[in-house]
């Protein structure tokens, strides 16, 4: 389960560095039971984000199948897609 204040606090944390794999390394030490991907938002095909923001969106995972997914439902959610967008 990932709660609305936690995406809330991912959104706080990201926001105003830009996205790398040591931002994502931050998440991990912030949020350590929350499994996190960083990606380009143009790699992430059929979800909707769960959170749109200035330079990323944020996608969830489910994992409680044989295979991830994406999901809606925070109940659900053990990851956390952060997904830069690219500035046209």
């Amino acid at each position: 389960m990932i709660t609305r204040e936690q995406l809330n606090a991912i959104n706080w944390l990201v926001a105003d560095k830009p996205l790398s794999e040591s931002v994502v390394g931050l998440l991990r030490n912030h949020f350590p039971d929350i499994h996190f991907t960083y990606c380009m938002d143009d790699d992430v095909m059929a979800a909707r984000p769960v959170l749109e923001a200035s330079g990323f969106n944020l996608y969830l995972i489910d994992s409680s199948q044989h295979c991830l997914s994406f999901t809606q439902d925070m109940e659900l959610a053990t990851g956390v897609v952060v997904a830069e967008i690219e500035p046209e």
